[in-house]
């Protein structure tokens, strides 16, 4: 418990750790962590004190990793006992027992439907199972050797040999897929079965990997379990769950159980059932503010990060955990950003790309060209900065918060598709999506949020101009403008244009920032760019800038992204990833786009589906409103302005880039 980061948040009170407690008048009471051996000391002390003793366990929705790696989202509180001791009274059996009114009940039920919509379980790191299932059948748990559960819940070893025959013998026509734990194949836990006589049984398929169990409890016609949570999981699908032992759910005339009911546990609803076991039972801490919240915000949160784990995210399979993804050419610097998009995948780094094995997949940077001979059916993925990138330049080395993975092409390259530009073209969104895309952008836009958020200086719109508009420039030799930009690709040709199309607007131009810190060239004759503009600034803030403006004309500029956020007229050039949608006026359309979106389903595919957010406090991928707070937290820390120590930075990168 002393490990647990925000355990007074979750209790309520402040929590103070002692081996020694000299006047126990202090303090109201004691905590213990379940049945554990340490919980008889705390339940004499509590005792001999006149004390009150809450026992504490993870909650039935913990966390995204297991409890090694991820502290809980829930944790539930009991006065009475702890729900899986079934020889003694929870405060959990209360709840259950309790009259639940029809809003409570209707609330259970739509948190039973959202369960399902999210795919969500008690933990939620491991992939969902990609193998053929059986046509028909049932699913039966073990559970690792020395559970507590299993003696707290009146089973033992026994019980786990009568399951499997029950499920044998009234599920006839039926695979039994037994799911056993990873480790008790390797031979690193013990299970409840010698797996070598079961595997003699034609009927029995074994499953010992580890993997989200939604899944094969969706597509079960069963369910059979001693005293595992994936029986109260099966309940919240309506699958039959049949119990050999006495766990929290069983005895409440929900589930089909061996053992006779306590007396304790009368008839009860599925609804009431859930209202006490998710609502009334937990508490709950919100993974990005770290403040109490309900079930329903932890539900939502963690099919997010179900969502970002989705093996059929790219339509690649990146993120299986047999999946070895070779690493080419990437600094060192960014080798940690690298095994960071990649958890559950072994990342090996290698200088050449004979080195990838038939069949493997091969990560690379951009559109960087793969030299050699590849072997065959390899795989290329393209990695590139997302579009909420950090606070502070890319050229400087800054780490990035956001990276893009792509295996059709790279969303700049605008000769070929890419997975932003399939997903924009064919993906259905939802109402949720929508309404979560709008929140983001507004978030964006009240917040000043662009990519780099750099800029210090202010901008004052002159007084009574009709139109003003502003042209942000590039760095010419970017590779968005190579594969972007059919027609004009230099920013001065950009100006000439835009001024020719409008000599009576007031033209702002704004050279990139990589240009105006020295770390990129300038563009062709930029130094003239005062005799096509009105006005040149360079370190404004480019949110504080969009907002005053009223149109936009880019090549292919994130800024004309960033101005639609803000609902500006955008002009392009060229065929940046958001023209071609009917969102933007395009001088040279893409033949290849069509659809017409909504602003918000832009936002949606653009900033939630495709890019990756990367944690700056946890080696861990992370939502992008997660990833939103920690950019706000960052900024307001470090600022705006440039430490004396990155100008030093600049000038060595300089002399040894050679930048004019």
């Amino acid at each position: 418990m002393t490990k647990l980061p925000n355990l007074a948040v979750l209790i309520g009170a402040s929590v103070k750790y002692r081996w020694l407690v000299w006047n126990p008048a202090l303090f109201t009471g004691v905590i213990a962590w379940g049945r554990k051996e340490s919980s008889v000391v705390a339940l004499k002390y509590a005792k001999r004190h006149g004390l009150s003793l809450l026992r504490l366990e993870d909650g039935f929705i913990r966390s995204v990793g297991l409890g090694s790696e991820d502290p809980p989202l829930s944790i539930v509180m009991d006065d009475l006992g702890i729900y899986y001791d079934a020889a003694s009274p929870s405060r959990l059996e209360y709840f259950v027992a309790s009259k639940h009114s029809h809003a409570q009940l209707l609330r259970a039920r739509k948190l039973i439907d959202l369960w399902r919509a999210k795919r969500v379980s008690k933990y939620n790191h491991a992939q969902e199972y990609q193998q053929a299932l059986p046509e028909r059948y049932v699913l039966v748990a073990d559970q690792t050797f020395g559970d507590s559960s299993i003696a707290y819940g009146l089973a033992d070893s026994s019980s786990f040999q009568c399951m499997l025959a029950s499920a044998l013998l009234e599920y006839p026509g039926c695979t039994i897929l037994l799911k056993v734990h990873p480790e008790v194949m390797l031979g690193h836990k013990q299970g409840h079965f010698e797996l070598s006589t079961v595997m003699q049984n034609p009927r029995v398929q074994l499953l010992d990997e580890d993997v989200h169990p939604v899944k094969l409890i969706e597509h079960a016609q069963a369910l059979y379990t001693v005293t595992s949570q994936i029986g109260f999981e099966g309940l919240l699908w309506g699958k039959p769950v049949h119990t050999f032992g006495m766990p929290f759910y069983a005895g409440w005339g929900l589930t089909f159980d061996a053992l006779p009911a306590l007396e304790r546990r009368n008839l009860s609803s599925l609804e009431s059932l859930v209202y006490a076991a998710l609502i009334d039972y937990p508490r709950y801490i919100d993974p990005e503010t770290y403040i109490r919240c309900e079930v329903e915000r932890v539900v939502e949160w963690m099919g997010v990060q179900r969502e970002m784990c989705d093996i059929s995210r790219n339509e690649a399979d990146l993120y299986c955990v047999e999946t070895c993804v070779y690493a080419l050419g990437f600094s060192s610097w960014k080798r940690s950003v690298v095994r960071q998009c990649f958890p559950d995948s072994k990342v090996v780094f290698i200088a050449h790309a004979a080195d990838v094995p038939v069949a493997g997949v091969l990560a690379v940077w951009g559109l960087k060209l793969v030299l050699g001979e590849l072997a065959a059916d390899v795989k290329i993925i393209r990695l590139e900065d997302g579009f909420l990138r950090s606070v502070g330049l890319g050229a400087d080395l800054i780490r990035p918060m956001s990276w893009v993975v792509d295996g059709r092409g790279i969303y700049y390259d605008a000769t070929r598709p890419s997975d932003l530009e399939y997903l924009l073209s064919n993906k259905t969104f939802s109402t949720d999506l929508l309404k979560r895309a709008d929140l983001l952008r507004a978030r964006l836009v009240v917040e000043g949020v662009t990519k780099y958020n750099v800029g210090i200086n202010g901008w004052q719109r002159p007084a009574q101009l009709e139109k003003v508009i502003l042209v942000p420039g590039q760095v010419e030799s970017d590779a968005s403008l190579a594969y972007g930009a059919p027609g004009i690709c230099t920013n001065m040709g950009l100006l000439k244009a835009v001024r020719l199309a409008n000599p009576s607007a007031y033209i702002v131009y704004k050279p990139h920032p990589d240009v105006v810190a020295g770390l990129r060239s300038k563009g062709v004759g930029e130094t003239e760019a005062l005799s096509y503009c009105d006005e040149q600034l360079v370190n404004v803030d480019m949110g504080e800038l969009l907002i005053q403006v009223d149109e936009v004309h880019v090549m292919t500029s994130l800024a004309g992204f960033e101005a639609l956020l803000r609902d500006k007229t955008v002009v392009c050039y060229g065929q940046p990833f958001y023209s071609g949608w009917g969102l933007t006026q395009d001088i040279i359309p893409n033949s290849r786009r069509g659809r017409r979106l909504l602003l918000d389903e832009l936002v949606a595919g653009a900033l939630i589906e495709y890019p990756l957010y990367l944690s700056r406090t946890q080696d861990k991928l992370i939502s992008p409103e997660q990833s939103l707070d920690e950019l706000l937290l960052w900024r307001d820390k470090v600022g705006k302005n440039t430490p004396w120590w990155r100008t030093l930075f600049r000038v060595v990168l300089r002399n040894i880039v050679g930048v004019r």
